[in-house]
């Protein structure tokens, strides 16, 4: 233990001896920055500020611009006439857009508009509801306007469907090719039960000159997203090529002289997110690879395979890239105790500069914590990642209780990300050791090591979080009477499985929009697709799938034994109301000391300042009283 401890303070992790610990008023007080975009000359970058009022439950947000070469930010209100408009067409005559269109009667007065005062919506099919909206029959559709004469046109005229996609679409779906004359945009263009059941988005070209539009990815039946035009006219994409599965590999794909060209089929890993180098010959990606997330670049062969090159490497996650200026792409960068700030890359050598110093301040005045990296031996004989976050001014010699930290997704990366609820930084400030394990099912371990949880969410992926929370419980500072375990969506669901099947191991739980009972999840939530591929389609086959049967945390509630904190979103559409409901009133009627802390105006997240108090006050009063 005291190398360990050492190599912890030798790696520069423990960077605060001084100061104040985190607390979840602090949080808050942190200014969160939204990346624009580089100027036009490509010699600084636009960025916003957002800071958030407690009293006032808003956000108010400041635009900057600042030179790449660093120094201080200068505050802007109109940034114009130094920032390319990426929605106007290459010589300034046509403009994009969207805006919603009602396209489908939905509402009592639209099928009997006498009723005026009727309060009813009428359906008779699926996708009634989406992530947190009900569907009311209006899409968004893409728009083109003709400047010098004001006319405007819409693109999917008639059309029952949406560009953006939603409900995370953005004007990223939507973009000119290189001369203007067409538009590329993402649709998935099917609907009602089709489109709960889909994953079928594709990539198409409208023509302005003869006003038809190609679907130019019918051959995909998968995800077909982020369309981005390099310089000379070159069309990439991202691409799962997997029916009906969200959390597939994700390919660039490159079409060239009439061809589709994989850049990244035989790598092991997926992509996230990329960019075209600025000379056309390579494309920039962000993948997730090692519990982190980092910049990679993939050249555009000729014949050959293409080349893929890692530029950076640390304990951190490149989360965007704002763009890219020569030998110099500029990114937004998190880790476990920092928010977000832009920082420069050298695209030679990897070497990283900050660039924006929003929160320095701020976090000059915070004790930080200790974060270290463990490769833990799973039951079937893998090695794991698990991040493992200690109190600020650790001591190896004092007990500390612990948290196991249960990922949602299931398949998203547990990187060195910083979220603004659950928040490693401040529960290792309240005195809490967390053990974040890269269980089965996360990408940046492998292609194998991501799909494996598919249709065996109570199988090795709970064996691994039972295997990283015993290692680490075999260190003395542990104290093994005082372990909680808490996760949100498919952590939640862990939580609820783990509760009947823990062997006595947590003394707490803690569950956010967690799946309870499998059956009725099928039946409520809106993307078929999910519950399709990830347990294993619907519940009424013969034989039922494991979800509804082995894997159900329903079937053991007997076995439940520890308190169990319950938080549910009203407007949760993907894991809905009754999920935290069911599990709430299992828990009382078992005689559990349990609560349920209910927000009927937030969906899967917790998006308002004083809720996000709330919420975490009534997280670490409940540790308080049962850990």
């Amino acid at each position: 233990m005291k190398k360990l401890y050492i190599f912890l303070i030798l790696s520069g992790i423990c960077l605060s001896a001084t100061g104040q610990t985190m607390t979840p008023e602090k949080l808050w007080e942190l200014k969160r920055i939204s990346p624009i975009g580089l100027t036009t000359n490509g010699e600084q970058v636009i960025y916003s500020s957002s800071s958030y009022d407690i009293n006032s439950n808003t956000s108010s947000a400041q635009t900057f611009v600042l030179s790449l070469k660093g120094g201080e930010p200068i505050q802007v209100t109109n940034y114009d006439s130094i920032f390319k408009d990426s929605k106007l067409s290459p010589s300034g005559e046509y403009k994009i857009f969207s805006k919603e269109v009602k396209i489908q009667p939905v509402y009592g007065d639209d099928f009997y508009p006498e009723m005026k005062k009727s309060d009813v919506y009428i359906y008779d099919d699926l996708n009634y509801r989406h992530w947190d909206t009900w569907e009311d029959g209006k899409y968004s559709h893409v728009f083109v306007k003709n400047i010098p004469t004001g006319e405007e046109w819409d693109i999917m005229q008639g059309e029952p469907h949406d560009t953006p996609l939603q409900p995370f679409g953005g004007a990223e779906d939507y973009i000119w090719n290189q001369d203007g004359s067409k538009v590329f945009y993402v649709s998935k263009k099917v609907k009602g039960r089709e489109y709960a059941e889909s994953t079928n988005t594709d990539i198409y070209a409208y023509d302005l000159a003869s006003k038809t539009t190609t679907n130019l990815t019918d051959d995909n039946e998968g995800y077909d997203t982020s369309p981005a035009i390099s310089k000379d006219g070159t069309l990439a994409w991202l691409q799962m090529d997997e029916p009906g599965y969200e959390a597939d590999k994700n390919d660039i794909i490159v079409l060239r002289d009439g061809h589709k060209l994989n850049l990244t089929k035989e790598w092991d890993g997926t992509v996230s997110s990329f960019l075209w180098a600025e000379d056309g010959k390579k494309l920039f990606f962000i993948a997730p690879i090692a519990g982190t997330k980092q910049l990679f670049e993939v050249n555009l062969p000729k014949k050959a395979s293409a080349e893929i090159k890692q530029i950076t490497q640390g304990q951190f996650d490149i989360t965007a890239m704002v763009g890219q200026s020569n030998n110099t792409m500029v990114v937004t960068r998190t880790d476990m105790n920092h928010a977000s700030e832009i920082y420069t890359v050298n695209l030679r050598n990897g070497k990283m500069d900050q660039l924006s110093h929003v929160n320095d301040g701020f976090y000059d005045t915070i004790k930080l914590s200790q974060i270290e990296k463990r490769m833990v031996s799973t039951t079937d004989g893998k090695e794991m990642l698990t991040w493992v976050i200690y109190p600020p001014d650790f001591d190896p010699n004092k007990k500390y209780p612990a948290l196991l930290y249960l990922q949602g997704g299931p398949q998203s990366p547990l990187s060195q990300f910083y979220s603004f609820r659950w928040n490693f930084q401040l529960m290792a400030a309240n005195g809490y050791i967390v053990v974040a394990p890269n269980r089965r099912g996360m990408p940046g371990h492998g292609v194998a090591w991501n799909e494996q949880i598919s249709g065996d969410w109570g199988g090795q992926n709970m064996k691994d979080y039972l295997s990283a929370i015993d290692e680490v419980s075999k260190e003395d500072f542990i104290d093994k009477d005082r372990i909680g375990a808490v996760g949100a969506s498919y952590g939640g669901y862990s939580v609820y499985y783990l509760a009947g099947h823990h062997d006595n191991r947590f003394k707490t739980f803690i569950a956010h929009d967690g799946i309870f009972n499998t059956r009725s999840m099928y039946g409520t939530t809106e993307e078929l697709f999910f519950v399709n591929k990830d347990m294993g389609g619907p519940y009424w086959q013969t034989p039922s799938p494991k979800a509804y049967t082995e894997f159900n945390p329903i079937n053991f509630v007997e076995k439940w034994n520890a308190p169990m904190l319950i938080i549910q979103g009203g407007k949760d559409f993907r894991v809905p109301i009754g999920q935290g409901l069911e599990a709430f009133q299992a828990a009382q009627l078992r005689g559990l000391k349990s609560k349920l802390l209910y927000f009927p105006m937030e969906n899967h997240w917790i998006l308002s300042p004083q809720n996000g108090i709330i919420w975490q006050k009534e997280f670490f009063k409940w540790l308080e009283e049962t850990l």
